[in-house]
Order: structure tokens, then C-alpha cells, then sequence
């Protein structure tokens, strides 16, 4: 399947990984229709930072994942649906699970349901690495048990559950991408490398984190994005879950090590307990397998973490980039 010139949903478009998808289609050839949250400030969230350019070529459409009449009616007429609207921060997930379920499995089934009502030729579902909790084994294929150690992780889970049933009972082409780890400009507070360096660029000597010794495997978030792109075209992806990771990880400590580094070297790390996930939630190692996303995409990352680290720090130093982001709290 050719992307180009096709008219394409983005659900989540106005999130981090969502506006960049957004950006790599526009220059895919891609008619884009941009799903984002409804709110009565009328933000579209990090899409209202993108070039004039760019958002010429996309269609807004503003609804809410967890209504089904806005899902269908932002589906009618289109050819391929990527769906990543979702509920992300896992310490916000053991404070609101119901959410979660709300919009993560419903959500899912919302789009789902339109897409197979209105014939699409494609429907992208986005997963997480979450959904596998500590590795059992390394590195991870897409084989690996399945394991919800957060109300989150869980609902991601039936997300993915849900959409293998789309496409065994109905025939729905559906891929399930599994992206391990994205980072890069305009990720969430809530996640670890933006809670490290607007720390840092804040001033901040005193780093405050939580458990330093889980392991992560980060992609940056443009070839996340490349591995949409490339699984979404791919027939033989169709009926599959694929991994999205680099296959090489990083300790959080010698990740926050390899930021101070770079910003400020006399910086130290501190754990701060309220930062602490409950000990059998914690995930402690992820490391991806991503053979199988090589061989039905051809896709393989380009970017690797230094380079990645210095965009995002760059981006994060530009000016009001840093405002965004409240370095003296928790942000759950």
C-alpha cells in the first residue's frame, strides 16, 4: 500500500508523537485530517506550533476519542486511520483508572467500530512497550507475555486485545504498532528526559528523580514516526503487533548522567520518594526486538541517542519551549 495521496486520520495529533506523525505525512504526500482533543480554549495542542506550512495542508477536526458519533463522522471519507489519542502517565493511571479504560479501550473500540463501518483500507493502533512490564526475557519480540503493572499498561492491553479481534472477526486490515520508549522536542512533562533537562535548564543542581535503575529503550521520536509510516504501507504488517525500538538500553541513571553532562556537570541526582512507583509496578527493564518491524517495514532507527539528546536539549532551549514545562513540581 502507497501512502501517497491518500486521505489519512490522525487521532492524538495535537500530542507529541501525534504532531510529529502529522508533520512526516504532510511531506509524505498524505491528505491529513487532524483528530485532536475538544476544549473550549480551542488549543490543538503542539499543533499550533507547527510551520504555517505545514498546517495549510491539514484539516482540523476537534471531538473527543470517547464519543463514538464524533469518531465516525471524523472517519467518513477517509482511507487510513493512525489512532494514538490515549491516556499516557502511569502514575496518573493509579490515580484515575477509570479513564483510562474510558478512553484507551473505549476509545480504541470507537475507532475500530467506525473504521469498519465506513471500509478503511488501513487502521494504524498504537501500542506501548508498557504493555509487556519487566522483561521476562531480553530482547523482547513480539511474543513476549503480556503483563499489566499499571492501570495503564493494562488498558493498553485491552486496547490491543480489541483490535486483534477487529481483525480476526471482521477481517479489518489492522496493524498494531508497539513504539518503545519516543523521545525527542515536545514530549510530555510526565516523561523522564523532559523531567531531566527542564530541571536542569531551569537552574536546578539538586536533579529530582524517582527509581534510578530501570532500564529504558529510547527511539527518537522521527524515526518512531518513519516506523508508522513504513508498517502502515506494509501489506505483510497487517494482522501483526510490531515492535518500534532501537534494541540497545539505557539505565535512568546513566541517563540522567549523559544530560547533566551535556548541561551542567556539577548537577547531582537526588531520588525523591514521592517519584516512586509501587515496587511491583515499577517496569525495570525494557529492550526491544525489532527484527520483526525490519523485515515487514524495512524500517531500522537512524538517530542515535546522543544526536537525539542534543535536538531535544536544543529544542527545549529555544525560546517559550521552556516555559511549557513546570520543572518544579511532579507532573503526573
Amino acid at each position: 500500500m502507497d501512502l501517497r495521496g491518500k486521505k489519512v486520520v490522525v487521532t492524538g495529533s495535537d500530542g507529541f508523537i501525534g504532531s510529529h506523525l502529522v508533520e512526516a505525512l504532510v511531506a509524505h504526500g498524505c491528505a491529513v485530517r487532524a483528530f485532536v482533543f475538544y476544549n473550549s480554549f480551542n488549543s490543538w495542542g503542539w499543533l499550533d506550533s507547527l510551520p504555517a506550512e505545514t498546517m495549510a495542508a491539514v484539516e482540523v477536526f476537534a471531538g473527543d476519542v470517547r464519543d463514538p458519533n464524533g469518531v465516525r463522522v471524523a472517519l467518513m471519507g477517509e482511507d487510513v486511520v493512525f489512532h494514538l489519542a490515549a491516556l499516557i502517565g502511569i502514575p496518573f493511571s493509579y490515580h484515575s483508572p477509570d479513564s483510562y479504560v474510558e478512553t484507551n479501550v473505549r476509545g480504541t473500540l470507537n475507532v475500530l467500530q467506525a473504521a469498519r463501518d465506513h471500509g478503511l483500507e488501513r487502521v494504524v493502533v498504537t501500542s506501548t512497550s508498557e504493555v509487556y512490564g519487566t522483561a521476562q526475557y531480553v530482547p523482547i519480540d513480539e511474543k513476549h507475555p503480556r503483563q499489566g503493572q499499571s492501570p495503564y499498561s493494562a488498558s493498553k492491553i485491552g486496547a490491543d486485545a480489541m483490535a486483534d479481534a477487529f481483525y480476526r472477526s471482521f477481517e479489518l486490515p489492522v496493524v498494531t504498532v508497539r513504539p518503545f520508549n519516543t523521545y525527542g522536542p515536545r514530549q510530555s512533562a510526565r516523561a523522564i528526559i523532559p523531567t531531566i533537562v527542564s530541571q536542569l535548564l531551569a537552574g536546578r543542581t539538586t536533579i529530582a528523580l524517582g527509581s534510578l535503575e530501570p532500564t529504558r529503550d529510547l527511539t527518537y521520536v522521527t524515526d518512531t514516526c518513519a516506523g508508522f509510516v513504513a508498517l502502515a504501507e506494509s501489506d505483510a504488517a497487517v494482522g501483526r503487533e510490531v515492535n518500534l525500538g532501537v534494541g540497545a538500553e539505557i539505565s535512568i541513571r546513566d541517563l540522567a548522567k549523559m544530560l547533566i553532562a551535556q548541561i551542567e556537570p556539577s548537577a547531582q541526582i537526588v531520588s525523591d520518594a514521592a517519584r516512586l512507583r509501587p515496587q511491583r509496578s515499577e517496569v525495570e527493564r525494557l529492550l526491544s526486538d525489532n527484527t520483526l518491524a525490519q523485515q515487514l517495514g524495512g524500517w531500522s532507527p537512524s538517530v542515535p541517542l546522543d544526536e537525539g539528546l542534543a535536538r531535544t536539549i536544543a529544542w527545549m532551549r529555544e525560546p517559550g519551549n521552556l516555559e511549557r514545562y513546570k520543572s518544579g513540581i511532579f507532573n503526573v
